[in-house]
């Protein structure tokens, strides 16, 4: 079956949407396509990065509310673009700018609702910088008419994009992840994370019986002839690599669930039809998972809008309220889907909470790989929990303190910092904070962490901002003592910290060693012949025991340190691993 492509008139695609001056348009059969796209551009280090370095021209500028229109044409991969910004500043500037990647061409730029002339505005490396003759005030709108082939990723999710797939039937699946590039790659945006929109709505047209799936609640659908438009709108603060296009022939599975917290909402689940049993087994899952969420961190973020898993191409990606799977339904031994699990997440860990900088995405991924984990306990206990723990602990580098306090792009951050210890080496910090603290305190930081109080309540919090600096105020404030140390040793420094364990003749005696002989007064159990004692371990401790004596330390698996059987076995899989490729 052939792809299908969409002619639209100006008029089809937004009369019903906006009052606009011009609406952008799909090539006819006599306009030749090179005037219309730029095929075969690279896009540019600017584009490619998402974060770090600020433009002066977005310093100041925040985004009230964004405006998004789509329509595509399938059959060419081409992405037509209308979008319309509100952009507010402290005060009036001349000079401002968004992001787009310079694979689209501009047809028009509006500011306030007038055309631009062309040397009012430019785009030579994927910032859009419009130069206005006189001082602007703010809010202000500026409208970017737009259209072109956008970057396919080479591997989806890892690398960033457009992907223009087909279902087994041969229909059109395309799917957006553009977590690592930014959401310039098809839509004008600030890409750094101040940029996130306090509102967003999206039109989008897609050939029928393609269902446009994608954030927040579904206002309308509009039908034109062989296509339809699906308009949807955002209620809150919105993650900008979280605005995600999902279009395929979708079935639809929705059911309105009642949280611990006594709100309701819906639960949606889009997803291709091959096997519905399946789909229907994890649409099942959900329930579970958002209770324990709620149980252990607090109210679901978004429900006022929807809880959204949306089945695409790609593995997954946290997109805030149609959260991308695409696991294939494979069965973990915790019991649940751990890939649903770890984006679902990210509703809290990243939408709800969003670092201010990418130098703090420890607090996305380290707390979203922690809630797997968590989530074993929470279903069948220690054991579980225990087997996830140690499956994450095998790969830690240590190469990079998980958290530099420097400006830092994302791509900065896998690599020239911390990369995959975000995760797992970020979720052992979290299980060995946990440790030190207790539950009661940990938990109630966590929370504070998310919604920046103790006492979340559906309707009394909106999304924040947080880094790790933040955290570790709320942790001193909850905690017994300051820890302080913890958080130099495991976060600032990339070495763990050793245990030296030394036997003799009448005893044994325990030290920490740590680099730059930072102070670590980690407090450690260990078990004689199955007695365990807790030892305060503020300086070196020994113990009286005989050679006859059973002695382990950390008996119950509490602390993050190094030990080099896991560097052993690193490094028997990476020769493992080259004599294979052999």
């Amino acid at each position: 079956m052939k792809k299908s492509a969409i002619a639209l008139s100006c008029v089809s695609v937004f009369l019903f949407s906006c009052a606009a001056p011009k609406s952008i348009t799909q090539p006819d059969s006599t306009t030749p396509l090179a005037q219309t796209v730029k095929p075969n551009e690279l896009s540019t280090p600017y584009t490619l990065k998402t974060g770090g370095e600020i433009s002066e021209h977005q310093k100041h500028l925040t985004v009230d509310k964004a405006l998004l229109r789509f329509s595509f044409d399938f059959d060419k991969e081409i992405l037509f673009g209308d979008t319309t910004l509100t952009l507010n500043a402290s005060k009036p500037q001349s000079t401002f700018s968004v992001d787009l990647d310079t694979r689209f061409t501009l047809q028009d730029v509006w500011l306030n609702g007038e055309r631009l002339p062309n040397d009012r505005y430019s785009n030579k490396y994927g910032e859009l910088i419009v130069s206005s003759s006189s001082l602007v005030a703010f809010p202000a709108t500026l409208r970017v008419v737009y259209s072109g082939h956008p970057r396919t990723p080479i591997r989806a999710p890892w690398d960033g994009g457009v992907m223009w797939e087909k279902t087994a039937e041969g229909q059109p699946w395309l799917a957006t992840a553009v977590q690592g590039e930014g959401c310039d790659l098809f839509w004008p945006c600030i890409d750094q994370p101040f940029g996130e929109p306090n509102e967003t709505e999206l039109y989008i047209t897609v050939p029928k019986p393609l269902v446009a799936a994608t954030n927040g609640v579904l206002i309308n659908t509009h039908d034109e002839g062989d296509n339809r438009t699906y308009h949807w709108q955002t209620k809150s603060v919105h993650n900008t690599y979280g605005i995600a296009l999902n279009i395929a022939p979708y079935k639809q599975m929705t059911t309105q669930f009642t949280s611990i917290y006594g709100n309701t909402y819906p639960l949606t689940y889009y997803y291709l039809p091959e096997k519905e049993d399946k789909a229907k087994a994890l649409f099942d899952e959900l329930p579970e998972m958002i209770t324990f969420f709620e149980r252990m961190i607090g109210p679901y973020p978004f429900a006022d809008e929807k809880v959204g898993i949306v089945q695409t191409p790609h593995l997954g990606m946290e997109h805030q309220t149609i959260n991308a799977y695409g696991n294939q339904y494979r069965k973990d031994d915790g019991g649940y889907d751990w890939l649903m699990q770890h984006e679902f997440a990210h509703e809290w860990f990243g939408n709800q909470l969003t670092n201010d900088n990418w130098d703090h995405m420890w607090l996305h991924e380290g707390f979203g790989t922690y809630m797997q984990p968590l989530y074993a306990q929470y279903l069948h206990g220690n054991e579980a929990y225990f087997v996830k723990l140690n499956a994450q602990r095998k790969g830690l580098a240590n190469a990079h303190p998980i958290v530099s306090n420097t400006l830092m792009s994302e791509e900065d951050v896998y690599e020239k910092g911390p990369a995959g210890d975000i995760y797992a080496k970020g979720a052992w910090v979290i299980h060995t904070l946990r440790g030190v603290m207790g539950d009661d305190a940990f938990f109630r930081s966590v929370t504070e962490l998310v919604y920046g109080r103790t006492d979340p309540k559906p309707g009394n919090f909106k999304p924040i901002f947080a880094n790790t600096q933040d955290f570790i105020d709320i942790v001193n404030k909850h905690s017994e003592s300051n820890l302080d140390w913890f958080f130099d040793v495991y976060l600032f420094s990339a070495a763990l910290p050793e245990l030296t364990m030394t036997r003799h003749k009448d005893g044994v005696t325990f030290a920490w060693k740590t680099d730059n002989n930072l102070p670590f007064p980690m407090p450690l159990e260990v078990s004689i012949n199955g007695k365990i004692t807790e030892l305060d371990m503020q300086t070196a401790f020994s113990l009286p025991v005989s050679q006859f004596d059973t002695v382990i330390a950390d008996p119950n698996s509490k602390v993050l340190r190094y030990e080099q059987r896991y560097e052993d076995y690193k490094a028997w899989i990476k020769e493992n691993s080259n004599t294979k490729k052999k």
